[in-house]
Parts: structure tokens; C-alpha cells; sequence
């Protein structure tokens, strides 16, 4: 195991004993962090998802800040806007949230699509452009957008274009008894260590560096992936644009498939997988690992689909089911 992976694998310790009975959130954060991509992280309220990304930002090197989207929310108090200096009559850039390392867009559907779209080119270019000039983002940028299925009044859903610019759409559910018990003892520790210590200071000093991950994305780049795993991935993309090719079931409820972003996104998070997994070459079951996470957002059913109540999740394990791992 290199140094690198070590690094990776005890900040994912760190953040299962800090984020209890959400592993598939820790995971799905670690494959984000490594294949440098977004995700938008779907549960019900109170599930630690704000909880998750700060948690992360207090373990890596880079700055944190939590955007609250909210109706009146206007492009502005994202990317940043112009302030006029009255002393020598110029106007100077005020740079807003996104400029962070690690963002937090927080239920980013009770915003309207004039200020989801403040986040397009952000997600999708690293950069801000206001005027006639263009802003470059840190580095290091991750967005985690959060949103609630629960309640859907006073919403603006996600147009595909933005759906497309997460790498991963993440659903999370309750914990089971067990962490619910790990999570009540947790927070009593935690009160307890607040009222011991007023200094509001980070215990921990094990802080990895932006370029210790930079490093490890160099990493991912350089694992194996054998021709007929690549060949397995194009013909899952290949089965959601021509289902009928494929599959009766896939052909009646696929109304759009994925793009060539998905396939990329795909190759990116597989290689994350085996890499977390310390392999250095990338298997079929690395791809069936994350490819729900990875196509959930990218494919439309069809209108039978949602009428027989058939969700994403089914249309992708028919997906797996009709396309033979090679």
C-alpha cells in the first residue's frame, strides 16, 4: 500500500467514525475527492450531509463554505459581484462562495434555475466570468449539493444540463439501530468535549495536503483497465441510447440515455473504486460498484416507466442484467 493510499484510507477512517451509519456517503465523497468531481447527495433532513463535507474540510488542506439556497437567492451570492469604489471611481470584484475549495450548496433546488445556473460554469469550467473577465477557482474544487425528497412544495427541480455536471448522484437512507445507538453516544461525547474546551481549536493535526490528493488523482490515471472491461463500459452507455438493441423492458422505459459525460464519469469513479480498494487494475464488479451512483441522474425514463412506477435504480439493474460483464 503507497503513502498515498494510506493518507486516503485514514482520512475515510476519520470520517466513518465522525459520520456514523453513512459509509455509502463516506464512500461516495472519497471517489469525488479522488476522480475530481461534484456530487449531489440526496436524503431526508438530518442524515449528516452537511455534517460530511465539513467534517472532510477539517481533515484536508483547503477552505470551506456553505451556500444556502434559498428563493431569493440571486447568481451574485455564489460566484461574487462588483463593488464600486467611490474613492477612485473603479469597480472591484467581490469574490463570492464559490471560490472555496470545498462548497456546500445546500437543499439547492429551493433556488430557481437563474441561480442553479451560477453554479454551470463553475461545475463544469473551474471558472467565474464576470464582465469581461474570467475568474479561475481553486485548484482543489468540490461542490456537494444537497436536496430533500421528502418535500417537494416551493422546489425548482434540476434541468438535465445541471444534473450532468455531477459526477455522482448519491441517495442515503436512515441508520439502522446499532449506529443509531454509536450516534447518541457520539453526540454526548461531543457536547461534553464543548463544554470542557472553550478555545474552539482543531484536535486534530494530521491535516492531507492538496497535493498529496493531486498526487493520488496521477495515481488513478496510471491503473490498469484491460480492453474488455473498457468495452463492458461503452456497452452499458451503448444499452441506454439504443435500449432496443439490447432489451423489450429498457426500450419502453429509456426516453434519453446517458451522454459521453457519463462514460467518462463511469471510467473516472471505477478507477477511484479499485484504487480505494488497493488494485491497480480496474474489474467489472468496480464498475457495478458505482454505476448506479453514477447514471441515476443521467438517464430519463420514460413516461410507461414512471407510470408502472419503475425508478432509476430498477432501469439500471435491467441495464446490468441485459449487458454481460465481459
Amino acid at each position: 500500500m503507497n503513502n498515498h493510499l494510506k493518507q486516503i484510507q485514514n482520512l475515510k477512517q476519520q470520517l466513518n467514525q465522525q459520520i456514523i451509519g453513512q459509509s455509502k456517503l463516506v464512500d461516495s465523497l472519497m471517489i469525488a475527492l479522488l476522480a475530481n468531481g461534484h456530487l449531489l447527495v440526496e436524503g431526508a433532513p438530518g442524515l449528516a450531509k452537511t455534517r460530511a463535507i465539513k467534517s472532510l474540510s477539517n481533515l484536508i488542506e483547503g477552505s470551506f463554505h456553505r451556500v444556502q439556497f434559498t428563493p431569493d437567492l440571486l447568481p451574485g451570492d455564489i460566484t461574487g459581484t462588483e463593488i464600486y469604489r467611490p474613492q477612485d471611481g473603479t469597480f472591484e470584484f467581490q469574490k463570492g462562495p464559490i471560490f472555496h475549495s470545498l462548497v456546500l450548496a445546500d437543499e439547492i433546488n429551493r433556488a430557481p434555475a437563474k441561480a442553479q445556473s451560477a453554479l454551470l460554469e463553475a461545475m463544469g469550467e473551474r471558472q467565474v466570468s464576470v464582465g469581461k473577465t474570467t475568474y479561475a477557482l481553486p485548484e482543489l474544487f468540490l461542490v456537494m449539493a444537497t436536496q430533500n425528497p421528502i418535500e417537494q412544495e416551493g422546489t425548482y427541480p434540476l434541468p438535465e444540463a445541471q444534473l450532468d455536471r455531477f459526477l455522482l448522484h448519491v441517495e442515503i437512507d436512515y441508520p439502522n439501530r446499532e449506529a443509531e445507538h454509536q450516534i447518541l453516544k457520539l453526540a454526548r461525547a461531543e457536547s461534553l468535549q464543548q463544554e470542557l474546551s472553550s478555545s474552539g481549536t482543531r484536535e486534530n493535526t494530521d491535516i492531507i495536503s492538496q497535493q498529496a490528493i493531486f498526487e493520488a488523482r496521477q495515481q488513478l490515471l496510471s491503473i490498469y483497465m484491460a480492453e474488455p472491461v473498457e468495452e463492458y463500459i461503452v456497452q452499458l452507455i451503448m444499452a441506454t441510447r439504443q435500449p432496443e438493441q439490447y432489451d423489450t423492458k429498457l426500450a419502453n422505459w429509456i426516453e434519453y440515455g446517458a451522454s459521453p459525460r457519463g462514460t467518462i464519469a463511469l471510467d473516472s469513479c471505477c478507477r477511484a473504486h479499485a484504487w480505494l480498494a488497493d488494485r491497480d487494475f480496474v474489474t467489472p464488479e468496480d464498475v457495478q460498484a458505482v454505476i448506479h451512483d453514477v447514471l441515476r441522474h443521467r438517464l430519463i425514463s420514460s413516461f410507461e416507466a414512471q407510470a408502472s412506477g419503475i425508478d432509476t435504480n430498477q432501469l439500471i439493474d435491467q441495464l446490468l442484467n441485459v449487458v454481460p460483464a465481459i
